[in-house]
């Protein structure tokens, strides 16, 4: 068994950030491959066909630039609009933890053109706004955001303005979402490749000639651009042999994987820290059947205060115990 394959016998070849170097010329990329994460998630809300669709979008891509990262920390992607799908966002530790969610206009979304929608047209979906990108590393640390308007017909070609405005980088990106039958049912998968030009260090030992550093990258723009859907999404081709099968002919290096997890960070805790600073007036807004109802816009987990509970929890907080 090779290296590789044993890193897939324990990591799996779903749920996975899988980073990798083209070969000599130092271009780094990451493969990401969602299955049963992405199913769940998405499970969990019943959304419409488009709107499932860029959400699982956004958690590969989430999962792609996370990966680009060293940090210890939350790394956040968000898109606010004011098209029929307002917000997407997805987030992801460090540990690999993510989570996801959708805002839309159903009434809206059912005017938009069936073809825009299949193609996930940011335009007609998303419509004008802008996407964000956040690492958040608690404590005394300094939160980092980028954002940038959504310029684009879909979430790859935002993401590509976003490197060249911001980060003064080139990179490609190839995203995926859908449903695929399998012969347990149908079911949800992502997926994503992007590669990423490093700047050009003529001085290191055996690095190849500027010229050749470019066309090499071309070279890597047109092969990851050849990958299609179906191979981003597939439940037999398996990661490495995708890799391999794209970048072969340049030298392709892959590192070991890292797991995504479906996993909410929401709380107990949090959820009374909230409601104890809730007025009266925005404690009304929360009840269904005379108690009080928070409901996780993640995970969909719900707590309930009856009126002797959210009593007994305000008195803990105006006579704190020392």
């Amino acid at each position: 068994m090779s290296a590789l394959e044993d890193l897939f016998e324990h990591a799996g070849p779903d749920d996975i950030i899988l980073p990798f170097q083209i070969d000599p010329y130092g271009l780094r990329g990451r493969l990401i491959r969602l299955g049963p994460v992405v199913h769940d998630i998405l499970g969990r809300h019943d959304y419409p066909e488009p709107v499932a669709a860029m959400l699982g979008e956004t958690m590969a891509l989430a999962a792609c630039l996370a990966g680009a990262l060293k940090y210890e920390g939350v790394f956040t992607l968000q898109t606010k609009s004011d098209g029929p799908i307002g917000t997407l966002m997805a987030d992801i530790t460090s540990a690999g933890e993510m989570r996801a969610y959708a805002r839309y206009d159903a009434e809206r979304l059912q005017a938009v053109d069936p073809v825009a929608a299949a193609e996930r047209s940011v335009p007609r979906l998303l419509g004008g706004g802008y996407i964000a990108f956040t690492v958040d590393q608690g404590g005394n640390t300094d939160r980092y955001q980028g954002i940038v308007e959504l310029e684009g017909h879909t979430l790859s070609e935002c993401t590509h303005s976003y490197f060249r405005n911001s980060e003064q980088l080139e990179a490609g990106v190839k995203l995926a979402a859908n449903r695929i039958d399998t012969p347990d049912g149908p079911v949800w998968r992502a997926g994503a490749l992007m590669i990423q030009r490093l700047p050009y260090q003529k001085d290191l030992p055996g690095r190849p000639s500027e010229d050749e550093y470019d066309e090499t990258w071309r070279t890597a723009v047109t092969l990851m651009s050849s990958s299609t859907a179906p191979e981003l999404l597939s439940t037999e081709l398996a990661p490495d042999r995708l890799l391999f099968r794209l970048f072969h002919s340049e030298g392709v290096r892959a590192y070991p994987a890292q797991p995504v997890l479906d996993s909410c960070r929401c709380s107990g805790e949090r959820v009374e820290r909230v409601l104890q600073t809730l007025s009266d007036e925005e404690l009304a807004d929360l009840r269904q059947d005379g108690d009080i109802v928070v409901v996780c816009e993640f995970c969909k987990r719900d707590w309930r205060y009856d009126d002797g509970a959210l009593a007994a929890l305000r008195e803990s907080s105006e006579n704190p115990a020392f």
